[in-house]
């Protein structure tokens, strides 16, 4: 309690100090963008930053009569980091925005301040289900796990799979991905032989990996956070368990489209279920990694990067209908219900929930130009989060 009060009337100052710098910021919109740009999940910080910076030299920095301006914070995937660079950006630097949020905890340990401060805070890549109930100022753009696991257990059946073993990283997400997975793929009347959970520090797959290979299920379920599929792909191939007839599928972070190159052809066929994937055969989309790849040195856009791109779209479309009036309260109404094209395909933000509607994908690795790509052959339209209360 003695935090949250501190917390509070720091919060409280910093509000009564609002009113006398209101002048100076009259016509900046600050957005305080807070990724993990080191770390093990580096890459998604990458990725979030220059989708960022991509929409905003393609749309302007001056919308409705305000000067837009990015404050990148780097939190290491270290929620107490998080939270303490969140209270400075809000108290210090009065920022309109919170954005970025590359994991879960970080998510989680900033929502009070969220809350506290009405400042919007809009998730661009942390997928555990409960966050958008952890303040009523959170919106996300990214995606949730249940929406892509619950899409993964309707069509593995239906294909042959009828005995899996799960493996997900211990945390928020993976725990999402194992019980909407594993719910599902029962009730679809698959059998799950052993659910695995592998830490989330240091994890080594190995140990995992050797027990499913002796377990000899139809196929590995796996989720991993966005960076750590290359790891798994590269020892499943290792243990030869390909040749020995498992299948590997997923959601679609196991083969994120940052590293899907660098896995090699033993990531060929690999069947996933997810939200975005480079090859996605739309115009919009074929423009966004075009403009995309030229201000990233050849950079391929992953998921992280669609969900920092529209989670930019959201944060402008509202600044233009508010005209920067009326504070975080005016700024979250403006935000709920939007309903746009995005490089992944149509998508909207649940009113209700303040959680994404999207599209997913059936995915299956192929080489298009030499290149390996996630391939849409299926799709599931208008996907609301499973785990949210119907």
């Amino acid at each position: 309690m003695h935090k949250y009060l501190l917390l509070r009337a720091a919060l409280v100052a910093a509000m009564g100090l609002a009113v006398t710098h209101s002048n100076a910021q009259d016509n900046k919109f600050k957005i305080g963008l807070i990724l993990p740009m080191t770390g093990q999940q580096a890459s998604t910080g990458r990725q979030v930053e220059a989708a960022a910076r991509l929409y905003m030299a393609q749309n302007g920095d001056t919308i409705g009569g305000k000067k837009v301006e990015l404050i990148v914070k780097d939190d290491t995937s270290i929620p107490d980091v998080t939270k303490r660079l969140a209270q400075e950006l809000v108290v210090n630097e009065k920022v309109n925005v919170l954005a970025g949020f590359g994991i879960t905890p970080s998510a989680l340990a900033t929502a009070p301040i969220a809350t506290q401060s009405k400042t919007p805070l809009v998730v661009m890549a942390a997928a555990t289900s409960s966050i958008t109930q952890a303040s009523p100022y959170i919106v996300r753009t990214s995606f949730t796990l249940p929406q892509a696991a619950v899409s993964m257990a309707d069509w593995a059946p239906k294909n042959g799979i009828k005995k899996v073993v799960t493996l997900v990283s211990d945390y928020g997400p993976g725990l999402d991905a194992e019980k909407f997975f594993v719910e599902r793929f029962l009730f679809n009347g698959g059998q799950v032989s052993e659910s695995l959970r592998v830490p989330m520090r240091n994890p080594d797959f190995a140990p995992f990996l050797q027990k499913v290979r002796d377990l000899k299920p139809d196929a590995l379920f796996v989720f991993v956070p966005s960076g750590a599929g290359a790891a798994v792909m590269k020892q499943f191939l290792e243990r030869g368990m390909d040749k020995a007839g498992i299948k590997l599928i997923g959601t679609g972070d196991v083969t994120d489209d940052d590293q899907l190159n660098d896995m090699g052809d033993g990531a060929l066929g690999v069947v996933t279920s997810h939200h975005y994937s480079a090859a996605h055969p739309s115009a919009l989309n074929k423009k966004f990694v075009d403009a995309f790849q030229k201000a990233n040195k050849g950079l391929r856009p992953n998921f992280m990067a669609v969900g920092g791109y529209d989670g930019m779209r959201v944060i402008y479309e509202a600044l233009k209908a508010t005209k920067g009036q009326g504070g975080g309260d005016a700024l979250l109404a403006a935000m709920k219900g939007q309903i746009f094209e995005s490089p992944r395909g149509p998508m909207f933000i649940d009113a209700q929930t303040r959680d994404v509607v999207q599209n997913i994908y059936l995915r299956k690795v192929q080489k298009q130009d030499g290149q390996l790509y996630n391939v849409e052959f299926d799709t599931i339209k208008d996907v609301k989060d499973p785990g949210k209360n119907k």
